[in-house]
């Protein structure tokens, strides 16, 4: 078992795309229930499926696969809920660590938010100046939330 702690921010300005470049995220949920979360995703030419626990915090249970490209794009086709959440994501290195900026497209489009993946909940980090106000503990701002209330009907 796997444990992912992370940290979400909103993005102030574009200052940030010129620091690394995006690649397409296409991501479904076989389940988006708030105990756990079963997602299907492709990032470039690698698919995954990623099984996520509860949040309690930053930090929740997480166990992710390869799986194949064919595979994944069956279940994006049929099984997944809708919308899809596209997006494309950036990865910005700072100081040792990696900013995974994400700028939503489709339903979401106007949405930017940056992440940072933390070895504690305590760690100190570097936050960019282009980093705004933290969103960790608010739903809305949850992938599997936004295919139930997209960015755009806020």
């Amino acid at each position: 078992m796997g444990i992912e702690i992370e940290r979400k921010f909103l993005v102030r300005d574009e200052r940030w795309k010129t620091l690394g470049q995006g690649v397409l995220l296409r991501q479904g949920y076989l389940s988006s229930a708030a105990d756990r979360t079963v997602r299907v995703r492709i990032e470039g030419d690698a698919a995954t499926l990623t099984i996520k626990g509860r949040n309690l915090g930053a930090t929740r249970t997480e166990w992710e696969y390869a799986i194949p490209i064919a595979d994944a794009q069956a279940l994006l086709d049929s099984l997944c809920e809708r919308p899809l959440i596209e997006k494309r994501r950036y990865r910005i290195p700072l100081q040792g660590m990696t900013w995974e900026v994400d700028e939503f497209l489709g339903e979401n489009a106007g949405l930017v938010v940056a992440e940072i993946e933390l070895q504690s909940e305590q760690q100190e980090f570097a936050k960019p100046d282009w980093v705004g106000e933290e969103v960790t503990h608010d739903a809305r701002y949850f992938n599997a939330n936004l295919l139930r209330h997209p960015f755009c009907k806020w």
